[in-house]
């Protein structure tokens, strides 16, 4: 009898055991996907928010070209307005992928390369106004070429720097064998 009672208090320890061994192999197992979740997320929002500020940033570089190629091509005063309202549009939608790259990637190199991009992109305006008080045209647009030309050099490096930064922040993974063909 003694035997038997052993036998059947092992038994249950045995199973309460694995139980507790299991349940914790599980509960380490959902918080390891909880960790890779929460990384595939931030990693998603840094790339959505480089992508929205280097699509701004275009955008509004091409509206201040517009603009300052209206100027020195002496457009009527309304075509000019019209095309003034688009820079400040686009200056705007600048501002949020902004402080969303900020937020979400402490990188320096990173935020200098945005930093610069849009420093840059915004000096193309300050090329418009020589163009209106009255220096040579010829002067005037090699002045605009430049500014819009470097802001598109430091545009390429703000995303090469965090393509670069992207890469080294993806999360390594095992690449899944490729099926094999069937032998015929």
């Amino acid at each position: 009898m003694l035997t038997t009672l052993v036998t059947a208090a092992l038994t249950i320890v045995a199973t309460l055991l694995g139980a507790i061994v299991s349940g914790r192999f599980q509960e380490r197992a959902a918080e390891r996907q909880v960790r890779v979740t929460h990384g595939e997320t931030i990693r998603r929002d840094r790339l959505e928010a480089v992508t929205a500020l280097a699509c701004a940033a275009s955008d509004h570089r091409r509206a201040l070209w517009m603009r300052g190629d209206a100027v020195l091509k002496g457009a009527s005063a309304d075509r000019i307005e019209t095309l003034r309202g688009e820079s400040h549009t686009t200056r705007s939608a600048v501002t949020r992928p902004l402080v969303a790259l900020h937020v979400l990637i402490e990188d320096p190199n990173v935020r200098d390369a945005a930093d610069r991009m849009i420093t840059l992109t915004y000096a193309i305006r300050q090329a418009v106004p020589t163009a209106a008080a009255g220096t040579d045209r010829e002067t005037a647009k090699q002045r605009l070429t430049e500014a819009r030309e470097a802001a598109k050099v430091a545009h390429d490096d703000f995303v090469n720097t965090a393509a670069r930064y992207l890469s080294l922040a993806m999360p390594t993974s095992t690449p899944h064998p490729a099926p094999e063909e069937p032998t015929r």
